[in-house]
């Protein structure tokens, strides 16, 4: 209970520490006075040109960039611990069925043909859903349902788009295409911006209840699928409606931001450490982690160095940084 509490304590005291961050300095004063601003009680402390800079900065750049980073990382997170729960099995992240792997083709595709944004989050997406179909398709053509063969359908679909995504790569234009498919690639939230933002987020925050909602008929199926069946759990239809949600959270995040791994491997073990294996109480906490993580890592990506540092390649670092340190409690958590 003092973890729910504190949590989303933490969150909000990250976002607020994230707004003052950039180029342009921005106190915890300013923001203050801004929300007394639009609030009707403006002091009049603000000269009005730095109120407007202040207002466009926070409003139009950080803020949008910054809700993107606790979207995407705690759906993200969300997403990992529920596939390590279908599927029982720690090292489990939400790529393990190819939709990082067709988004990133989708959207590479999209950057070559058209170079039109919008286009680009579209193939991206369409890219995603379409590997996970190759992935249900092979499971199904062999013994569908079996958590094996979805796995096996899984990296077959991953290699055929990884592969796809390489003669994409070499098709590109190596002085103009190339460079922006590779830089794509590694994730950024630089181009977040209030028209991309706002239209996926209520989709993203219902992808995420809704896996969240499965939290005790996942519990139940991590004791098995005849066990969970005797318990009354269709196992069947919430795996499949568990591997539905977590498609969509995965293509989505990658049409808003690139390609960003390891958090929804890293984080749920991170949260398992804190609240348990309950996944009632483990998919809330892993959204809060995640994206209280994936801020922080953005933070990072914009501010350590002088020029932005992208924050796929951030988090892969920090990845494997966590994962070294909470390795040697893993089993202890799933045993």
């Amino acid at each position: 209970m003092i973890l729910q509490t504190a949590l989303p304590i933490l969150l909000c005291a990250t976002v607020l520490f994230s707004l003052t961050l950039g180029r342009y300095p921005i106190s915890c004063h300013d923001i203050l006075q801004l929300v007394q601003f639009h609030c009707g009680g403006f002091t009049g402390q603000l000269d009005i040109e730095r109120l407007q800079t202040v207002n466009n900065i926070l409003l139009h750049i950080r803020l949008p960039r910054i809700i993107a980073a606790a979207m995407i990382g705690a759906a993200l997170s969300v997403s990992g611990a529920a596939f390590q729960s279908v599927f029982r099995n720690p090292l489990v992240s939400p790529g393990l069925l190819g939709v990082l792997a067709g988004a990133s083709f989708g959207a590479a595709l999209a950057m070559m043909l058209f170079d039109h944004w919008l286009l680009v989050q579209i193939s991206a997406f369409a890219g995603g859903i379409a590997a996970v179909l190759v992935a249900l398709a092979i499971a199904a053509v062999n013994r569908f349902g079996s958590i094996l063969f979805l796995v096996l359908g899984g990296m077959i679909s991953t290699a055929l788009f990884s592969a796809l995504l390489s003669l994409v790569k070499y098709a590109a234009d190596p002085y103009n295409q190339l460079p922006a498919i590779v830089f794509w690639l590694m994730g950024s939230l630089a181009n977040t911006d209030p028209d991309n933002v706002w239209p996926l987020a209520p989709v993203l925050l219902a992808a995420m209840l809704g896996l969240i909602a499965l939290g005790r008929y996942l519990d139940a199926m991590s004791m098995g699928d005849e066990e969970a069946q005797s318990l009354g759990v269709s196992v069947q239809k919430i795996r499949m409606a568990a591997i539905i949600l977590a498609t969509l959270i995965g293509a989505m995040t990658v049409a808003l931001a690139g390609s960003i791994g390891w958090i929804g491997l890293i984080v749920p073990h991170i949260a398992r450490l804190v609240v348990g294996t309950n996944c009632r109480v483990l998919l809330p906490a892993s959204a809060w982690i995640g994206a209280i993580f994936l801020l922080l890592a953005d933070d990072l990506a914009r501010d350590w160095l002088a020029v932005e540092m992208p924050i796929g390649v951030l988090t892969e670092l920090l990845g494997i940084a966590v994962f070294l340190l909470v390795l040697r409690n893993i089993r202890k958590g799933w045993v």
